[in-house]
C-alpha cells in the first residue's frame, strides 16, 4: 500500500518530490547537528488531493473510453452488459463508458479466404508475384477418384461475413467449421467423378457443384457466412505419374487433333459433292422439263396437222410434200431432170460444183 501511494502522489503532486524530501533529510543528517522534526513539504499529497486525482484519472479514462471508431470495411457489434443491443455502421460512435458496452470489430465488407493444399505469405516477391508457403499439406490435396486414381487438387474458397451477430455467437468455430466442411464436400464431389473429368474439362462444374453444397450447409447452420466461389487452383497427378500423364495427354491431345483434321475435310468436302450434285440434278430436271415440253409441243403440232388432214387430205399432203422439198433441195445441189430416151446433157460451166467445199467443222473440245 505504501509503495501504491507513493507511485499516486508521484504521478499526481510532479516526479522528484520524493527524492527531494529524502535528500534534504540525508543532508540534515550529515551536517552533525540534531535531527529536527521533518519539515513538511509543499507538495506533500493530502487524501484530498490524492481523491481529485482519482476522480481526474477516472473521468479522463471514460471520456477516451466512451468513443470508437469504425472503419469503413467492418461492422461493430455492441453488446451491453454482455448481451447483444446492435451493430454499428462505419464510422464515429458512442458508447457507455468503464466497461458496460463492449465493442467486437468484423470485417463484413472484406472478402476472406480459405486456402487448401497450399499456403500463402503476406507480401510479393520482387517480380511482384505472390510467395507460397514451403510445407507439404498433402493431407489437404491428395483425393481419390471415382475410377481409384489418386490426384493432387489444390482450391480456395472465397467468402463473405453476411451477418456478424451470427459470425460471433451461433457457431463457436465457424471459420473452422467451413474448413472442414470444404474439405468433406470437395473430396465427395472429386470422388463422385473419374479422374480424366477432374483433371480436365470437369473443373468448372466441381468448383460450382462444390459452391453450391458448401453454402447450402452454412445456410442450415445459420452462422452467416456467404461463400463467393470456389476455385480450383492446381489440379495435377502425383509426382510419380506425372510423366505417364504427360504421356497420355500427348496422345490425347494428338487424337483430338487428327479428329479436327478430319472434321475439317469433311466439313470441305461434303459441301463440295453436296453441290455437284445438286447441279446435277438441276440439270437432269430441267433437261427432263425440256423434253417433255418438246414432246408435248411436237404431239400437239401431230394432231393439229391430222386434225387438217382429216378436213382436206390431198391439199394436206400436197402441202407436206411441198414443205418437205423445200427443206430438202437446197441441201441436194444440182438437180437434173430428164425424160426418158433423152441423152443427158453434159455437165459443162458446172460452176456450182467446181467451187471448193468448206472444210468440215471440227468438233469442240467439249463434244469429243
Amino acid at each position: 500500500m505504501v509503495r501504491g501511494k507513493d507511485w499516486l502522489e508521484k504521478a499526481l503532486i510532479g516526479k522528484g518530490w520524493h527524492e527531494r524530501a529524502t535528500g534534504r533529510a540525508s543532508a540534515g543528517g550529515n551536517g552533525g547537528s540534531p535531527p529536527g522534526p521533518p519539515r513538511r513539504s509543499r507538495f506533500d499529497a493530502s487524501p484530498r488531493h490524492l481523491g481529485v486525482g482519482v476522480a481526474l484519472i477516472v473521468v479522463l479514462w471514460g471520456l477516451f473510453s466512451c468513443f470508437y471508431t469504425v472503419q469503413p470495411e467492418e461492422r461493430a457489434v455492441i453488446k451491453r452488459l454482455g448481451r447483444v443491443v446492435g451493430i454499428a455502421d462505419p464510422g464515429l460512435h458512442f458508447r457507455l463508458p468503464f466497461g458496460i458496452d463492449t465493442v467486437q470489430f468484423v470485417a463484413t465488407e472484406r472478402v476472406l479466404k480459405q486456402e487448401f493444399g497450399f499456403r500463402t505469405e503476406r507480401g510479393e516477391d520482387e517480380e511482384g508475384r505472390s510467395r507460397y508457403a514451403q510445407g507439404d499439406y498433402t493431407s489437404e490435396s491428395l483425393m481419390l477418384t471415382g475410377d481409384l486414381n489418386i490426384i493432387v487438387a489444390e482450391w480456395v474458397v472465397q467468402y463473405r461475413i453476411a451477418d456478424p451477430i451470427k459470425f460471433l455467437y451461433a457457431m463457436r468455430e465457424p471459420t473452422r467449421t467451413l474448413r472442414d466442411l470444404s474439405e468433406s464436400v470437395m473430396r465427395r464431389v472429386v470422388g463422385n467423378r473419374i479422374g480424366s473429368d477432374v483433371l480436365t474439362v470437369g473443373r468448372v462444374e466441381i468448383s460450382n457443384t462444390a459452391r453450391d453444397e458448401i453454402q447450402e450447409a452454412m445456410d442450415k447452420y445459420d452462422n452467416g457466412i456467404h461463400i463467393i466461389t470456389v476455385e480450383l487452383q492446381d489440379v495435377v497427378p502425383p509426382p510419380r505419374v506425372q510423366p505417364a500423364f504427360n504421356e497420355v495427354n500427348e496422345a490425347r491431345q494428338q487424337r483430338e487433333r487428327m479428329i479436327n483434321e478430319a472434321n475439317k475435310q469433311a466439313n470441305q468436302a461434303i459441301p463440295r459433292a453436296e453441290g455437284e450434285a445438286n447441279r446435277l440434278v438441276s440439270e437432269a430436271e430441267g433437261y427432263a422439263t425440256e423434253r417433255v415440253n418438246r414432246a408435248l409441243g411436237e404431239a400437239d403440232r401431230f394432231n393439229s396437222v391430222l386434225v387438217e388432214y382429216r378436213g382436206a387430205p390431198e391439199v394436206t399432203r400436197s402441202r407436206m410434200y411441198l414443205e418437205s422439198l423445200r427443206r430438202t433441195l437446197p441441201r441436194v445441189g444440182t438437180v437434173l431432170m430428164v425424160q426418158d430416151g433423152q441423152v443427158p446433157p453434159l455437165p459443162l460451166l458446172n460452176l456450182r460444183d467446181a467451187q471448193p467445199r468448206r472444210p468440215a467443222r471440227q468438233p469442240e473440245e467439249g463434244q469429243q
